[in-house]
């Protein structure tokens, strides 16, 4: 924190830097609302929680909790690092505890985030000595394991593409598991949308359909970061009523938000500074302190331009005798790439990381100090979920967004206002798409007939008989 606060001082007694910054807010410090834990609680999950310095809950934690108790469907909208795993890991695990066939299914757009879920989980089973399993099942689990996850797993980690395509059309292996399914886990919602959050909708239909005709009718809980409609968007994908958890608790250190626009190299033809080489300039400055730093790059190129460069930068430059390590991180990595680079931003043996969007999401990777932007990243509600992966709790942090030439960039660094008084986008979908419908439909047919009338959910009525009506 003493490094932040000297970086923060050179900056600002630095010409060169301040004549380049648009806009210098400051978020201040926010304290936290604590409750303590629910009555009913198992005391093995609460002495797990204490273990880990947990003596009370954020408040949004204990409302969540108690509604899912109720068996109403959640949704929790807080802002990154604001502690939204125990909304949901805390009503499952009590659910659980409490009845011996329960199971609970996590959905997360990204194996990335499985498997930090995965950890999670396996850190509270095992100091908690709970008689659970969690298991991932997705394309990188082995074929010997899937059995096991099958037969044994109390929750299953997956993501939708996995349920759509692995599990749903094999639901006769799964019947021991989808015929007791209690908890549903939608991470990340605000992802679930155009498109993909269109077909989401329907694998959600095709979920609920089978699980009705096992007997089970699950307590959806679902986490969004900040976005312009997040109810709306729950909803719609739900198609049911949910009860919103919106006011956060969790406590958040002094955030610094810098807009920063590079120096002019040709004033004749206005050319600036190009946002690869000034976020690496940026992020050598910051590292070189000892300050943990994350860039957030536009392109998968530019990710392994920026860490190149950096790392070349730092070449014979150490602190605590250790060279400072800085790792790229994109898609395309093998698991076991990923996994090392996770590990090494929680344990401190990597200081920096240069990531496309796939670190934007909650993933856990430590306490990073500064978050540097190279690039607008195309929206208000990415721009503050990167600019979420710096800081936690109390700790003050850093985020600079490097504007690049793009006009959108350039709007932003001269009309500040936008930025800071905008509210994040909308998101929309439109699961009755025709061509999206059939696609699902068909899969639909394959798993299960349809009964008198249709039980899938939206047109499937009008679509089913027009169907029938033509041959």
């Amino acid at each position: 924190m003493a490094a932040v606060n000297s970086i923060l001082e050179s900056l600002r007694k630095d010409p060169g830097f301040m004549s380049c910054v648009s806009r210098w807010e400051t978020l201040e410090k926010r304290s936290g609302k604590f409750l303590p834990f629910p009555a009913d609680i198992d005391p093995a999950i609460s002495g797990v929680l204490k273990q880990r310095g947990i003596e009370k809950l954020y408040t949004h934690q204990a409302r969540s909790y108690e509604t899912v108790r109720k068996g109403k469907n959640l949704l929790v909208v807080t802002p990154t690092a604001s502690g939204k795993t125990l909304c949901y890991n805390l009503p499952v695990l009590q659910g659980l505890l409490e009845d011996p066939e329960a199971k609970g299914l996590y959905l997360f757009p990204t194996k990335a985030l499985a498997q930090d879920q995965q950890a999670e989980l396996n850190e509270i089973i095992t100091a908690g000595s709970l008689p659970l399993k969690a298991a991932t099942y997705d394309g990188d689990t082995p074929q010997s394991i899937r059995v096991a996850a099958r037969e044994t797993g109390r929750i299953i980690i997956t993501n939708p593409d996995m349920l759509h395509s692995g599990i749903l059309p094999n639901h006769p292996k799964w019947i021991r598991f989808l015929s007791r399914l209690s908890y549903v886990v939608i991470d990340e919602i605000h992802i679930y949308r155009g498109i993909f959050g269109s077909h989401m909708t329907n694998v959600i239909r095709r979920l609920r359909r089978i699980a009705e005709f096992y007997g089970s009718s699950p307590v959806f809980i679902i986490c969004s970061a900040t976005i312009g409609n997040p109810a709306e968007l729950a909803r719609r994908i739900l198609e049911d009523d949910v009860e919103v958890v919106d006011e956060n608790g969790a406590p958040s250190g002094e955030k610094h938000v810098v807009l920063y626009n590079p120096p002019l190299v040709d004033r004749v033809q206005g050319i600036r500074r190009g946002v690869v080489l000034e976020s690496r300039r940026l992020a050598a400055r910051f590292l070189e302190k000892g300050v943990k730093t994350i860039v957030f790059a536009r392109s998968r190129v530019n990710t392994e331009l920026i860490a190149g460069y950096i790392n070349r930068t730092l070449a014979s430059f150490y602190t605590d005798n250790h060279r400072i390590r800085v790792e790229s991180y994109r898609g395309g990595y093998l698991p076991s790439e990923r996994r090392k680079i996770e590990q090494g931003l929680r344990d401190g043996s990597i200081q920096g990381v240069v990531s496309t969007n796939a670190l934007e999401l909650g993933i856990d990777i430590g306490g990073l100090d500064v978050s540097i932007l190279a690039g607008f990243p195309g929206s208000i509600a990415s721009t503050w979920q990167q600019a979420g992966r710096a800081g936690r709790r109390n700790t003050t942090s850093l985020v600079i967004l490097v504007a690049s030439a793009a006009p959108v960039d350039q709007y932003l660094v001269t009309h500040p206002d936008y930025l800071f008084g905008a509210s994040p986008e909308s998101a929309y979908i439109d699961p009755d798409n025709l061509f999206i419908l059939i696609s699902h439909l068909k899969c639909a047919l394959f798993e299960l007939p349809f009964k008198a009338g249709s039980d899938f959910g939206g047109p499937a009525d009008e679509l089913l008989s027009y169907l029938e009506e033509e041959g």
